[in-house]
């Protein structure tokens, strides 16, 4: 059976991929926590020990946040968005704390024509052509 539903934006990754060095005790200190079952695998005990810190300095970061001006999340910037600040002779400044994502057929003239800066502290998701039109205006 054929499906009619047309997704108008692909779902964007839930997780960004990381690298990180680990000296061998501590690696092997959490090879131990998974084998006793603490914990069902390596990134599972990263995780934890990542989001425990950042519950323990979670006043900080949401101060910092507030200081800022971050938009805290998902942000995506759709063609619509950019083209109406153009006609209003607007320039966008994006400060996201999360993902920001401009959409795919937003062209490089019309990002650098209404993005005015680009501040984002997680990950940016925007074709290359767009990435390397505002990479002077990424901080």
């Amino acid at each position: 059976m054929l499906s009619n539903v047309q997704e108008l934006r692909p779902k964007p990754p839930e997780s960004e991929k990381i690298t990180i060095n680990l000296g061998f005790v501590d690696l092997g200190h959490i090879d131990l926590m998974v084998k006793d079952g603490f914990y069902s695998n390596r990134t599972d005990f990263i995780r934890t020990a990542i989001r425990n810190q950042l519950e323990r300095h979670a006043d900080v970061v949401k101060q910092s946040t507030a200081r800022k001006g971050l938009d805290l999340g998902l942000r995506h910037y759709a063609r619509a968005d950019l083209e109406a600040a153009q006609r209003a002779g607007e320039m966008l400044h994006i400060n996201v704390l999360g993902l920001a994502s401009i959409a795919q057929d937003v062209t490089a003239d019309l990002a650098r024509a209404t993005i005015g800066s680009v501040s984002v502290l997680g990950a940016l998701h925007a074709t290359p052509a767009v990435k390397a039109a505002l990479a002077d205006r990424t901080r």
